[in-house]
């Protein structure tokens, strides 16, 4: 009874990323089926035929978008404070350069201020705070750019080190395709405002989408913890050779 307890203990921490996807999802289409199902108005701070996220940010939602930025964004830098603990005690594979660990911190950095501007900019929204808005705009897309890019260079040089290289890499290649794009659109998002509003529009749904999916990619990072027990990859295990997998379940399904 108690080893299928410890099986079970990484779902504390595989919801975390899960509720926090399911949360800014759920913001996203409650606020696009608002807009659909009111008749698509136009709202005071639209410039085009297509209303931006923060369009309808600024109108009766303002609540729920704050609110979802919120727990998306506490949820966020949660994600990657507790994968940071888990390798530090062994769960999850250990750092064992420093310059791993390094990056490690650089991306809870990111993510945090990613996830400051997040929420900054849902309460200054786009029709009283036009320039703040955009101000917190950048700095939420910066931050969470930065974050991916130093989770995925973890996340390449983790996956030299161990037996179970094949798991980290599916990890890293799922996370460098999905950050990639956001950033290729973020940067057609931010042309697309000063030479179409609409096309720029229909880029920043597509790229708020996105972001759920790479939120989603965290809980198959804390599902590998399953079955593992403290200190079992810890850094002076995996040197000695005997962080060996013994015991792990490996079946992800």
């Amino acid at each position: 009874m108690a080893i299928l307890s410890h099986r079970h203990h990484h779902w504390a921490y595989v919801w975390i990323p899960a509720f926090g996807a399911f949360i800014w999802f759920g913001t996203l289409l409650s606020m696009l089926l608002t807009w659909v199902g009111t008749g698509t108005p136009r709202y005071p701070s639209e410039d085009g035929t297509i209303p931006y996220i923060s369009d309808i940010g600024a109108s009766f939602l303002k609540p729920l978008f704050i609110a979802g930025c919120a727990v998306t964004a506490v949820a966020f830098v949660t994600t990657l404070v507790l994968e940071r603990l888990l390798r530090h005690n062994g769960r999850l594979h250990a750092s064992l350069r420093r310059r791993e660990s390094v990056f490690s911190y650089l991306a809870i950095l990111g993510s945090f201020i990613g996830g400051m501007g997040l929420i900054l900019l849902s309460i200054f929204d786009t029709l009283r705070h036009q320039s703040a808005h955009r101000v917190f705009l950048l700095v939420f897309m910066v931050g969470v750019a930065l974050s991916a890019i130093f989770t995925i260079i973890e996340f390449r040089w983790l996956s030299k080190d161990y037996q179970y290289a094949a798991q980290l890499r599916r990890a890293y290649i799922a996370k460098a395709i999905i950050a990639s794009a956001l950033i290729i659109l973020a940067i057609a998002f931010a042309i697309c405002l000063w030479r179409s509003k609409n096309a720029g529009g229909v880029l920043e749904w597509v790229i708020a989408m996105g972001f759920t999916l790479y939120l989603l990619t965290f809980v198959y990072d804390l599902r590998m913890s399953k079955g593992i027990h403290k200190h079992e990859l810890s850094e002076q295990r995996l040197v000695n050779g005997s962080g060996n997998g013994h015991g792990r379940d490996m079946s992800y399904a």
